[in-house]
């Protein structure tokens, strides 16, 4: 007979319960003096820039059940990406009117600084624009490069309406390198000519822009190839004929292919926006910056000392419940 085996300490060495609590007070003291161990992860540096012109202000989405405009699914679907980025992911901000991004501040750290990302985020407005024009290649052009200043990647959200319309000889030339800033091109709006709304000087809407209101053809630069066969056409004092131009400029969609050949000239990415979910094609556009960090595992330790004292309990409930009872026998 093995003495040691009958002892009671060693019964209760055997015993799955004391081993559970035991275990889990290991946990526990591992919980109390564990270090952070260092991690790398992979983030994000992004310049976002906003088009807040007039056509921005068209309500071709829905939200919570009620029309919504391409600016604010704008809004909301940054808003979803900052908690969507891994801390040490950084944005810049700008917006975007007439031909040129204007930089409200330089890329933060999107965790430290979520309030205040997220506060500029909800707080722009149409009525920030200094313009009404909307050059949309001269003001990606310069997106790109205020991207590469910053040393980030690029993403546009705009619907691709040119205001005024491109001239005949087509989108202006890009003097940079395509591909050497990554990044997406975001076609914001439907796909469905929509009314423009107009507004006021005090803000408010007074109802929505006429085909006389707004400049249906750019007649800078040469003419189009079907000048000679318009009305009133003479090539020095008519080159773009004698009749006002007709056409669709005072309603709006997504401009999706002239947007996929900005995306073409500059080597950056294109996605329609959909909905508020930005993070994917993001990421699969932007470059992979690593990040150094660090991995708490004390909340791990201790859920797993309390959930193996846990179960320990639950364990010896059960296993009381479920025995038979056995009468006691009296002589």
């Amino acid at each position: 007979m093995n003495v040691w085996t009958e002892l009671p300490f060693a019964r209760n060495l055997r015993d799955r319960r004391f081993q559970a609590l035991a275990a889990a007070l290991l946990l526990a003291g591992l919980a109390m003096v564990a270090p952070p161990l260092p991690l790398t992860r992979s983030g994000v540096s992004v310049l976002a820039v906003v088009d807040i012109t007039g056509s921005m202000n068209v309500r071709d989405y829905t939200r919570d059940g009620r029309p919504a405009s391409r600016l604010d699914i704008a809004k909301a679907a940054l808003r979803t990406l900052l908690p969507e980025l891994p801390c040490g992911s950084r944005l810049a901000l700008a917006l975007f009117t007439e031909r040129r991004p204007f930089l409200l501040f330089a890329p933060i750290e999107v965790c430290a600084d979520f309030a205040p990302l997220d506060g500029a985020i909800a707080g722009l407005d149409w009525r920030m624009a200094w313009e009404g024009d909307s050059r949309i290649a001269s003001g990606l052009h310069r997106a790109i490069t205020m991207a590469g200043e910053l040393d980030t990647d690029l993403l546009f959200i705009t619907d691709g309406q040119e205001t005024p319309p491109l001239p005949a000889n087509g989108i202006p030339p890009f003097e940079g390198m395509p591909g050497a800033v990554r990044g997406l091109i975001v076609g914001a709006g439907g796909y469905s000519l929509a009314p423009i709304p107009k507004f006021n000087d005090r803000g408010r809407e007074t109802g929505f822009y006429a085909e006389s209101e707004v400049q249906q053809e750019n007649r800078f630069g040469p003419p189009p190839a079907d000048a000679e066969s318009r009305e009133g056409y003479n090539p020095r004092n008519a080159p773009f004929g004698g009749a006002a131009a007709r056409g669709e400029e005072h309603l709006s969609s997504v401009r999706e292919p002239h947007l996929k050949a900005l995306a073409a000239q500059t080597g950056l990415a294109y996605a329609h926006l959909d909905g508020p979910d930005l993070r994917a094609p993001l990421l699969a556009a932007a470059t992979p910056r690593p990040l150094p960090g660090r991995l708490d595992p004390r909340p791990f330790l201790g859920a797993a000392a309390l959930a193996l004292v846990l179960a320990s309990f639950l364990a010896g409930a059960l296993r009381a419940r479920l025995t038979p009872f056995t009468p006691s026998r009296t002589s």
